[in-house]
């Protein structure tokens, strides 16, 4: 549905963006993931025609995006960070002016703007001015507006930024249940707004794109073999040189800060040995209470992604 080759945005002496290669499959909910700075917005604003690339070529549901610019613009659906609203318009006058712009059949407005005040549950604010609204709601109005011509495409860019907590959810909720039929760019720096959204990222830093994946698999390649957590009631010296004594095991700790906690690292190269560590604390009669593995968090992803220079 979209696929960039080699785009490259260039100011001056500044590269905002450097030869970035990624597709986007029909039906998915991509995160485009990075700190402030780092060519996210530049990306959306030459996806959607807004701003021309300096080399590179995009094309988005089959038009290219640099020859057939209007074609684009009637497969896109954009939110801009700053919704573009006009504030002294009422909700149901702003969507009629842009399903226009649009380029929306006369015959089919009313149905077209019924179906965006519907998919954002604008109903009981439809008749109002925007500039009445709090953000949250004008927030759905810009994504209203990016409804309102059925595109089979939509670029959100930071569509959460500045909202409060139950708004947060509310546009989530939102855009999870449009993904069924669209193919959905959410670029952020917001890394719970992806983890609740999305099905895979591609992560910018620096203007590169420096990984692309799932989050679970992304997780399992940065994280250097695996740990768990054993809690146990009786960590004896002798049970846990037994451990030790494991193939395949790195290391044992005691957890200082709380007595029946026992920390296991595993070799990366090492086979899945969990059952071996359970059969021998049972054997050792450490008395086991639980048994879990410490996973990379995102924040712990995300800084390894963005702190290195070298392409995951």
């Amino acid at each position: 549905m979209i696929h960039a080759s080699n785009l490259t945005k260039r100011y001056a002496d500044r590269t905002a963006i450097d030869g970035l290669n990624f597709e986007v499959k029909k039906g998915e909910i991509v995160g485009f993931l990075g700190p402030n700075g780092a060519g996210k917005s530049t990306t959306m604003k030459i996806l959607t025609g807004y701003m021309p690339a300096t080399e590179g070529t995009v094309t988005v549901a089959g038009y290219d995006v640099f020859e057939s610019p209007l074609e684009v613009k009637r497969s896109v659906g954009y939110l801009p960070e700053t919704p573009p609203v006009y504030k002294e318009m009422t909700v149901r006058d702003y969507l009629d002016f842009a399903a226009r712009l649009h380029g929306v059949e006369k015959q089919g407005l009313r149905a077209a703007i019924d179906r965006a005040i519907e998919q954002t549950h604008l109903g009981e604010v439809q008749g109002r001015l925007i500039g009445n609204l709090s953000k949250g709601y004008r927030q759905r109005v810009g994504l209203a507006q990016a409804l309102v011509h059925n595109p089979p495409v939509l670029i959100l860019d930071e569509p959460t930024v500045g909202l409060d907590p139950k708004q947060i959810i509310e546009i989530r909720n939102l855009i999870r249940g449009l993904a069924s039929e669209r193919t959905v760019i959410l670029s952020t720096h917001i890394l719970p707004e992806v983890q609740a959204t999305c099905s895979r990222v591609i992560v910018i830093n620096q203007g590169r794109i420096v990984a692309q994946d799932s989050l679970d698999r992304l997780t399992a390649r940065l994280q250097q073999g695996k740990t768990f957590n054993l809690m146990v009631r009786n960590r004896s010296s002798q049970a846990l040189e037994v451990l030790r004594s494991i193939p395949g095991i790195k290391s044992v700790a005691e957890a200082p800060q709380a007595s029946e906690l026992v920390t296991i690292e595993v070799r990366p190269e090492a086979t899945d040995i969990r059952d071996q560590i359970i059969e021998t604390a049972v054997k050792q009669q450490m008395g086991v209470l639980e048994f879990f593995a410490e996973k990379l968090s995102l924040e712990d992803v995300f800084l390894q992604l963005t702190t290195t220079e070298e392409t995951v």
